[in-house]
């Protein structure tokens, strides 16, 4: 592999554990302190609020197709409704996720844009 392939793995990587370990430690000290203050409100409540906002961004995210065109705009309308089949009917997060993408790949598999 060529050297700039590793740094760039190398800051991926370092990038990433600073994205985890950074609001860990912050969160750690700030319970901390919160906790010698004797404060009944020791976690903040924007934390409550940050979870299902960068679900939703994903979600949001994925819904676009990569290459925009009907085909890829059609596949990504019947993958959200197996996905959805899938999910009422065995209520689990793994198989709708499956068959969403599944479905989509074939799609676009058989229309010969992959």
């Amino acid at each position: 592999m060529d050297n700039t392939l590793w740094l760039a793995l190398l800051i991926t990587a370092v990038g990433t554990l600073m994205l985890r370990a950074l609001p860990l430690l912050w969160m750690r000290r700030h319970l901390i302190r919160k906790q010698s203050a004797n404060s009944l409100e020791a976690m903040p409540s924007w934390l409550t609020v940050l979870g299902p906002l960068m679900i939703a961004a994903m979600f949001g995210m994925s819904l676009m197709p990569a290459t925009p065109n009907p085909v890829t705009w059609w596949a990504t309308a019947i993958g959200i409704l197996a996905t959805y089949l899938v999910w009422r009917r065995t209520c689990s997060l793994g198989w709708p996720v499956f068959a969403g993408v599944a479905v989509y790949g074939a799609i676009v598999v058989l229309a010969g844009y992959a």
